[in-house]
């Protein structure tokens, strides 16, 4: 089973592999500044269209006025996806929606940055018990240990909000205000794979069940999608950001590290800018505030560590000797860094099933950029 499992792996990373992409990585060369949202929006897809997100190329949505934007897939090339136009460096992501059903058909919300971090929420249309939960750092996929399942209903038939409350000390996911998992900076290989540079919002629906996908994607998926007369279709109701750099206009990649620190933070359209280290107070005072509000509609939860390991099954195998690692990857993160140590937080309890979590982890990995693998 061991060996199955393994296999399952390897396969997996293949795709991984082939589908981590970023237009312009800061890591490798010098990239334009990221525009930023620098305040909050919110978006009510029952209202239609929005402008502040870029529709993806062979993407067409519908929009309900009681369920909001339509992500339907009829066939197996299809992946609507649309981006947010602007970025945020911390901050907070909720988004009110009904997954997908259909087995093999991904609903999912993430958060990525031109260097490959990630934080994602992901539902397979086949699993009615759970939702995943995953990051990544600089598109580093040497270890299948990220990956978190948390307990949901039903999230195919009942609207719910998912939330990512991002800070340069940790990353809380929660579901209808109740966090259900934590991730601090030291947790995250002493914070050289934590998420810390400035991210894009990203949605979408696709079809990891199609008959080309590799094996271990499929038996991630649940099994090969079997379309009928009706499009499979994920409900996207509402979106609310908040950036923690509060009146930022931009922000600009100080230096080939992808650390939170070297992020020039830009305001007012001048050329006057902040180093992320000098302006950390204020996104820290914004974090503060977040986990003030967070902790006060959680009070259930009084410890979000006690939350994370009752609430989330989280997978500790690792078989990366023989894993393909992203091709934009470029090393281990600068060792000038200063690292941030957060709250200790509880670890979620370990599933036994480690050689399946991991082998889910590793697919994982592509839900951002699932477009480019779709195209080929």
């Amino acid at each position: 089973m061991l060996v199955k499992f393994t296999t399952l792996a390897l396969a997996a990373s293949s795709l991984v592999a082939a589908q981590t992409f970023t237009e312009c990585n800061p890591r490798e060369k010098k990239c334009p500044d990221d525009p930023a949202l620098g305040s909050s929006i919110t978006v009510d897809f029952t209202k239609g269209k929005n402008s502040f997100f870029k529709v993806a190329d062979g993407t067409s949505l519908t929009y309900d006025g009681s369920n909001g934007a339509v992500f339907a897939c009829g066939k197996e090339t299809d992946a609507p996806t649309i981006t947010s136009s602007k970025y945020i460096f911390f901050g907070k992501v909720e988004v009110v929606l009904q997954a997908s059903n259909g087995q093999g058909v991904v609903t999912s919300v993430v958060l990525q940055s031109d260097d490959l971090d990630e934080i994602d929420w992901e539902w397979l249309g086949g699993d009615t018990t759970q939702v995943q939960t995953n990051y990544f750092g600089k598109g580093d996929t040497t270890t299948y240990d990220r990956g978190g399942f948390s307990p949901i209903a039903n999230p195919q038939s009942s609207f719910h909000k998912y939330t990512i409350d991002w800070t340069k000390d940790k990353v809380d996911w929660l579901i209808d205000d109740k966090v259900v998992r934590t991730l601090t900076y030291a947790q995250a290989k002493g914070g050289s794979t934590f998420p810390q540079t400035p991210m894009q919002i990203k949605l979408g629906t696709w079809v990891a069940g199609r008959k080309d996908a590799p094996k271990g994607t499929v038996e991630w998926a649940g099994g090969y999608t079997t379309f009928g007369s009706e499009p499979f279709k994920a409900f996207y109701k509402s979106v609310t950001i908040t950036d923690y750099s509060k009146g930022a206009t931009s922000y600009t990649y100080g230096d080939k590290t992808g650390s939170w620190e070297s992020i020039k933070i830009n305001k007012d359209g001048s050329n006057n800018s902040e180093q992320s280290d000098s302006s950390s107070s204020s996104s820290a005072s914004s974090s503060s505030a977040a986990s003030s509000t967070k902790t006060s509609s959680s009070a259930a939860s009084s410890s979000t560590g006690n939350s994370s390991s009752t609430a989330t099954t989280m997978s500790t195998s690792s078989t990366g000797a023989s894993t393909k690692t992203s091709a934009s990857q470029t090393g281990s993160p600068s060792s000038t860094k200063s690292s941030p140590t957060g709250a200790a937080t509880t670890t979620p309890a370990t599933t036994t099933n480690s050689g399946a979590r991991a082998a889910a982890n590793v697919v994982a990995a592509g839900a951002a950029l699932f477009l480019t693998y779709i195209v080929l």
